[in-house]
């Protein structure tokens, strides 16, 4: 038993290359655990008991190909926990307990080529979770709890070759999840629960040579449009209709030399028979005698609506006329059927419940009986104007629920208390006008809040009494003026604050005062016009990305960023109006920083800036505008503009000869000392057990 792997556990063991600390139930890997390690070429960790890797726990693995966490009790990544990886090719964090992947998650793994997430609880990959993989091949997220395509955060590793997600309740996909992969050649959407695609789901997957849609529950469908190189459709374990709808698809298959696997589950004429065994000519359609009666025929007898499951004496399990209740995925679903009522009568061990795109002016007390195990509830576009007292009651599981697109005002805490262990509550694009704080109350758990596009102009105190366990809050898009301090209090968990697009005129720092765990804030899209002298201090200590961008800035005074320490990573300040900017030598540990479509003007003044920006190994798209002999020059490499100015002799006389004699007498010093340590023999206590392990045969 190692519970815990001290600080330079390995220092005396400099030539390992192989390291397997398998079921050793290791509890925690201290910061710096691993330094001294730098050839080892695979570490693996997996099936022991890690909740949290420290973000130095890595440091020292350079050379690093390998690494398994698989089968851990990971919750959370934190940004920067595999920065030191350099040329890690293979990264395992399956079977893991993982909810969300946090912006910049693996930034560092600029050789990562295969990426293993299966089997976690991820429902939540925030739009740049991916960013920072450029050599990413093959990323697995199947067995997972994505409600929908994360377009978005996928399209940032656009050099994957394979894409793995199945196993996700997904009902559907389309165009708008913005899935854009111009190298993918594989996807898998196996044993999902979509209902319905989309002809453009994957019209910017140009390459795209095998799409897997087995065991889901499409009935039908469209020809695709985009993937031109796309070889092999499989569609086994689907209820395919092969009526007169399904022509277009025979048609497309045949043009474009698809083949395709799977079957026709009725009409009976053609039940079982294969589809790339069928020719469009073999559908009959609406007017021909045979095909009407045998539907006559069909239409006389009893049958389970579509989808559900028939017992051996071939009576069908409950679900609700006009809907699908799939009793292997536990997914039902009435989607766009026009309902008036929410309908009754589903499967007790429905997880997931769509009902989007139907016509409920309210929902009514207990609308949802027996469905204790549910856990997403889908009702987008229904029209929803109120929620009555006692609508979520016996939802106990309830973790998921979607509201947006509907003519909700208000939310009432007697309508939600039945659903305690809400985590994820989407309320976008309704008519709010203030942050329903009072109703909120009756959901400690509440994880993340979206409230976009509304027309809440204030967040006061108060908002979000209650809420202590909120850590994203999404307010992008509304009407907000002014947040008031102690707003933002009682939320002291809050990571991620989106403020983008709304009405605010300044930086609301008081209101920040209290958030210690802040790691995004959004302020994009205001009209700020300058920024005043520590402007993010309150946050200084954990802000890592800030985005600032299309706000009006004008000025940004020298000491607006004072505060921010050595955690910010990326900083977004493009299209704004800045002709000027101060050096930021504080952020030393920046990735990324977007000066684009800045109007900078290239004298004396922003000589600081250009020396700060050579210093930096980033491109930063800050280029000239002005005066008219330097427009279109990069600010960083236009150093012929800045050598007339008086401080540039000063710069260039420190560059001595002698100092740089200096320098490299160090470095051969400092190489001569780590011979030294590689050379110690000193063995290491407390691993014994794990060094049998090391040493096998078997192992090395």
């Amino acid at each position: 038993m190692l519970k815990v792997i001290p600080p330079a556990a390995f220092q005396d063991l400099p030539y390992l290359t192989h390291l397997d600390l398998r079921r050793c139930q290791v509890e925690l890997v201290a910061e710096g655990a691993f330094r001294g390690l730098g050839r080892l070429l695979l570490l693996n960790l997996a099936s022991n008991r890690l909740s949290v890797l420290p973000q130095e726990a890595l440091d020292g693995l350079g050379s690093l190909r390998r690494l398994s966490l698989e089968g851990n009790m990971l919750e959370e990544l934190r940004p920067g926990t595999f920065g030191a990886l350099g040329a890690l090719a293979t990264l395992n964090l399956a079977h893991n307990a993982l909810v969300y992947l946090p912006s910049m998650a693996f930034q560092g793994l600029l050789r990562a080529r295969w990426l293993q997430l299966s089997h976690n609880a991820l429902s939540v990959l925030a739009p740049e979770a991916l960013a920072g993989l450029p050599a990413l091949r093959r990323l697995s997220l199947h067995h997972n709890e994505l409600q929908a395509l994360p377009g978005a955060a996928l399209s940032q590793a656009r050099g994957l070759a394979r894409l793995e997600l199945g196993h996700n309740p997904f009902t559907y996909a389309g165009e708008e999840d913005g899935l854009a992969l111009p190298s993918l050649r594989e996807l898998r959407l196996d044993h999902a629960a979509l209902q319905a695609l989309d002809p453009r789901a994957f019209a910017h997957c140009p390459r795209l040579h095998t799409l897997d849609l087995r065991g889901n529950q499409l009935d039908t469908l469209p020809p695709l449009q985009g993937p031109g190189q796309l070889h092999q459709l499989r569609l086994q374990g689907n209820p395919l209709w092969c009526g007169c709808q399904a022509r277009p698809l025979l048609e497309w298959l045949a043009r474009a030399r698809v083949r395709a696997e799977g079957a026709c589950r009725g009409p009976r004429r053609v039940r079982g028979e294969a589809l790339d065994a069928l020719r469009p000519s073999d559908l009959r359609c609406p007017g021909d005698q045979a095909e009407h009666e045998e539907e006559e025929l069909l239409a006389a007898r009893p049958r389970a609506p579509p989808g559900a499951r028939e017992d051996e004496d071939g009576a069908a399990r409950p679900c609700p006329r006009a809907c699908v209740c799939a009793s292997e995925s536990r997914h039902s679903g009435c989607e766009g059927r026009g309902l008036r009522a929410v309908p009754r009568g589903f499967p007790n061990h429905t997880q997931l419940l769509d009902l989007r795109q139907n016509h409920f002016p309210s929902v009514p007390r207990a609308a949802f009986p027996g469905l204790g195990h549910l856990v997403s509830l889908h009702l987008q576009h229904c029209g929803i104007a109120e929620l009555e007292a006692g609508a979520l009651a016996g939802l106990g599981s309830l973790l998921y629920l979607y509201l947006s697109d509907n003519q909700l005002s208000g939310l009432s805490a007697a309508a939600l208390e039945g659903a305690p262990g809400l985590g994820y509550l989407y309320l976008e694009r309704n008519r709010f006008a203030r942050v329903p704080g009072p109703a909120l109350r009756a959901l400690p758990r509440l994880f993340s809040l979206h409230l976009q596009d509304n027309a809440v102009a204030h967040l006061a105190p108060g908002d979000l009494a209650g809420m202590r366990a909120l850590r994203w809050l999404y307010l992008s898009g509304n009407r907000i003026t002014l947040v008031s301090p102690g707003a933002l209090g009682p939320a002291p968990e809050l990571e991620k604050l989106h403020l983008d697009r709304n009405q605010l005129r300044e930086v609301p720092t008081g209101a920040l005062q209290g958030l210690p765990a802040l790691l995004e804030l959004q302020l994009s899209g205001n009209l700020l016009r300058a920024l005043q002298d520590g402007a993010f201090r309150p946050v200084g200590r954990s802000l890592q990305h800030l985005f600032l961008n299309s706000s009006g800035l004008e000025q940004i005074s020298p000491g607006a960023f004072s505060g921010l320490g050595p955690r910010l990573q990326s900083l977004h300040l493009q299209k704004n109006q800045l002709q000027a900017l101060p050096a930021l030598p504080g952020l030393s540990q920046l990735e990324l920083v977007d000066l684009s479509g800045n109007p900078f003007h290239c004298d004396c003044r922003l000589l600081p800036l250009h020396r700060w920006l050579t210093g930096l190994n980033l491109r930063v798209g800050a280029t000239c505008a002005s005066p008219p002999s330097a427009r279109g020059q990069r600010v960083k490499a236009a150093a012929a503009l800045f050598e007339a100015c008086p401080s540039w002799a000063s710069r260039k006389a420190k560059r001595t000869p002698s100092a740089r004699r200096s320098r490299m007498k160090g470095r051969r010093q400092g190489a001569d000392k780590m011979f030294l340590a590689w050379g110690s023999t000193t063995p290491v206590s407390g691993i014994s057990f794990c060094l049998r392990i090391i040493f096998s045969p078997h192992t090395v």
